[in-house]
């Protein structure tokens, strides 16, 4: 959550200096003349901020899977039609999901 807040301020002002003790939105600490940004914007922001993050984890994971079956697409191979669909399923993943919940309930195909 400690990072979810420092990122929500970074959305709002990116140049903010700030430092969060625990998990707690009311532990803000506002460092270098940073001006403080109300709690509503930032609470606001938390769930927007928390989808992004487990999008980007998604994709990481996503992105080591295709990653590791690049080398069946290279131009001297000739993909199966399993490997084919498998790869493309990786790349649909992320494909309408819309909150954190979906992301986090998403199944990986099975590598051929």
């Amino acid at each position: 959550m400690k990072y979810t807040i420092i990122k929500s301020i970074l959305k709002i002002n990116p140049k903010a200096e700030v430092s969060v003790s625990g998990n707690d939105i009311n532990s803000i600490v506002w460092e270098n003349g940073t001006k403080p940004i109300p709690k509503e914007q930032i609470e606001a922001l938390l769930p927007i901020v928390e989808f992004e993050m487990a999008l980007d984890e998604l994709r990481a994971k996503r992105n080591k899977l295709l990653a590791d079956t690049d080398f069946h697409a290279l131009s001297d191979q000739t993909l199966s039609p399993e490997m084919i669909a498998y790869r493309q399923a990786l790349r649909d993943i992320t494909e309408g999901l819309l909150t954190v919940e979906e992301v986090n309930a998403v199944v990986f195909p099975t590598k051929p």
